[in-house]
């Protein structure tokens, strides 16, 4: 069983990295919604844009994973990995943009992936309480980043606003769930540790 779990966070790893997660079937958002950016300004700053939410979906599918890999308990488990196949889609999809957009991913993201799977090993090695706390704590960090994301998007780009606007619903819904799981607050200073991580991640995803 251990050995079975090294190899599938090994594999996750890759295939995140590589660009090859499967997801979970979901299309496309931004499916059959004309892309209407003509500007090259607009491409550019759309693909930064785009390249930071993918930089956001590699460190989810560490957190994710690494949660996964570090609770006892199956069912929550089960909950985690099922969380982690419909953020799989966000990656998909975020893939597929930057793609349209003549982007890509940022270079970090090995570095990220690392970091965000070592956050949820240790979250989960804490408690249930602790583990879903952490996906509450991300997961409306995010809305928030995407709020801000929706509100800096060219107002001609509609394909990024779909993909950002589903990816914002299923955030919403994965914190709604931990919560009714029994997640409990993270300290002060952990939630102010993660907001400065995501500022620097941020930045960082932006312009490498």
């Amino acid at each position: 069983m251990l050995t079975e779990r090294i190899i599938a966070n090994f594999d996750n790893a890759l295939r995140t990295l590589a660009g090859q997660s499967p997801g979970s079937g979901r299309s496309n958002p931004a499916r059959g919604t004309r892309d209407s950016l003509l500007r090259p300004w607009q491409r550019r700053r759309a693909g930064r844009l785009m390249r930071v939410n993918h930089t956001g979906e590699v460190m989810a599918q560490a957190l994710y994973t690494g949660q996964a890999a570090g609770t006892d308990d199956p069912q929550l488990r089960s909950e985690l990995l099922q969380a982690r196949r419909e953020e799989e889609d966000h990656l998909r999809w975020c893939e597929d943009r930057l793609r349209e957009l003549r982007s890509h991913p940022s270079l970090l993201g090995p570095i990220w992936y690392g970091v965000g799977w070592g956050m949820g090993f240790a979250a989960a090695r804490r408690g249930r309480g602790s583990n879903l706390g952490l996906v509450v704590a991300v997961e409306h960090l995010v809305e928030k980043h995407l709020d801000e994301h929706l509100a800096l998007l060219p107002p001609e780009d509609e394909r990024s606003r779909k993909i950002l606007e589903q990816m914002r619903q299923d955030e919403i819904a994965h914190a709604d769930k931990a919560e009714n799981l029994g997640a409990q607050p993270l300290p002060v200073w952990s939630e102010t540790a993660l907001r400065g991580l995501s500022k620097i991640m941020t930045r960082g995803a932006l312009w490498v």
